[in-house]
């Protein structure tokens, strides 16, 4: 007899190389004795969501109809909630959740969280994000609910590292010259005064690992994943059957 288990809902393809490393971490993540352990998972992830920064700077398309569309069809597969691997999306989870009548988990909210488990008494966290995630203030308004101060990096640093490093791990592209960009912006960071990092966009942790030797570094992709194993995974007396 097959038993029920609570199955995540993954809502990504923004982008799929961030989905991708999203799951891949879910699973390494996942403290299972075999296969049988893991959490069941339903995933959609459909590339061709508009833009959702274009969309928060109006110049694309919203991107709710397709993120509903997608959230629906999970929640009817089955999906007990929902995990979003895009930061810059959480600008929409409220209008989601309740157009498709599911629970979604809540990246920018666990991010801050790891970022104050990281260095205790924390009060100012810096942030790596697109401008989206930015305009949305997604972790100025997490932060006043914490109780810590959200930093951003200048524009100058914004277009020419930050945005330029997403892009480029979008494309594809050799990621040395990222990873030394995104340390030049957590470089900023430090010098206004941030004791943490957080990597808020889902193509950052990508390249992160230069960053991390210049502030202690929170990826929210693994701040996700975390939030995933609290609300869904438990220990399976089972899972320890053959493969």
């Amino acid at each position: 007899m097959r038993r029920e288990r609570p199955a995540l809902g993954i809502l990504g393809g923004m982008g799929p190389l961030a989905t991708a490393d999203f799951y891949r971490r879910l699973v390494e993540r996942t403290p299972a004795g075999s296969d049988q352990g893991h959490l069941p998972v339903l995933m959609w992830a459909d590339p061709a969501v508009p833009d959702r920064t274009a969309a928060l700077l109006g110049e694309g398309p919203s991107p709710v109809p397709a993120l509903v569309e997608g959230a629906r069809w999970l929640r009817r597969a089955g999906a007990s909630c929902v995990a979003v691997p895009c930061n810059t999306a959480h600008a929409y989870v409220e209008q989601l959740a309740k157009a498709a009548g599911v629970e979604v988990l809540d990246m920018i909210e666990a991010a801050l969280e790891a970022a104050a488990g990281k260095v205790p008494g924390v009060q100012r966290v810096g942030i790596l994000a697109t401008r989206g995630t930015r305009l949305a203030g997604l972790y100025e308004r997490a932060g006043a609910r914490l109780g810590v101060e959200v930093i951003q990096v200048p524009d100058r640093v914004q277009l020419e590292y930050v945005d330029a490093a997403i892009r480029a791990v979008k494309g594809g592209a050799d990621l040395a010259g990222p990873e030394r960009w995104i340390a030049e912006a957590a470089g900023n960071l430090r010098g206004q005064g941030a004791q943490v990092v957080v990597a808020a966009c889902t193509e950052i942790p990508l390249v992160s690992g230069a960053a991390a030797g210049v502030l202690p570094l929170v990826d929210s992709t693994e701040a996700l994943v975390d939030a995933v194993l609290s609300r869904l995974w438990r220990a399976d007396p089972f899972d320890q059957a053959s493969s």
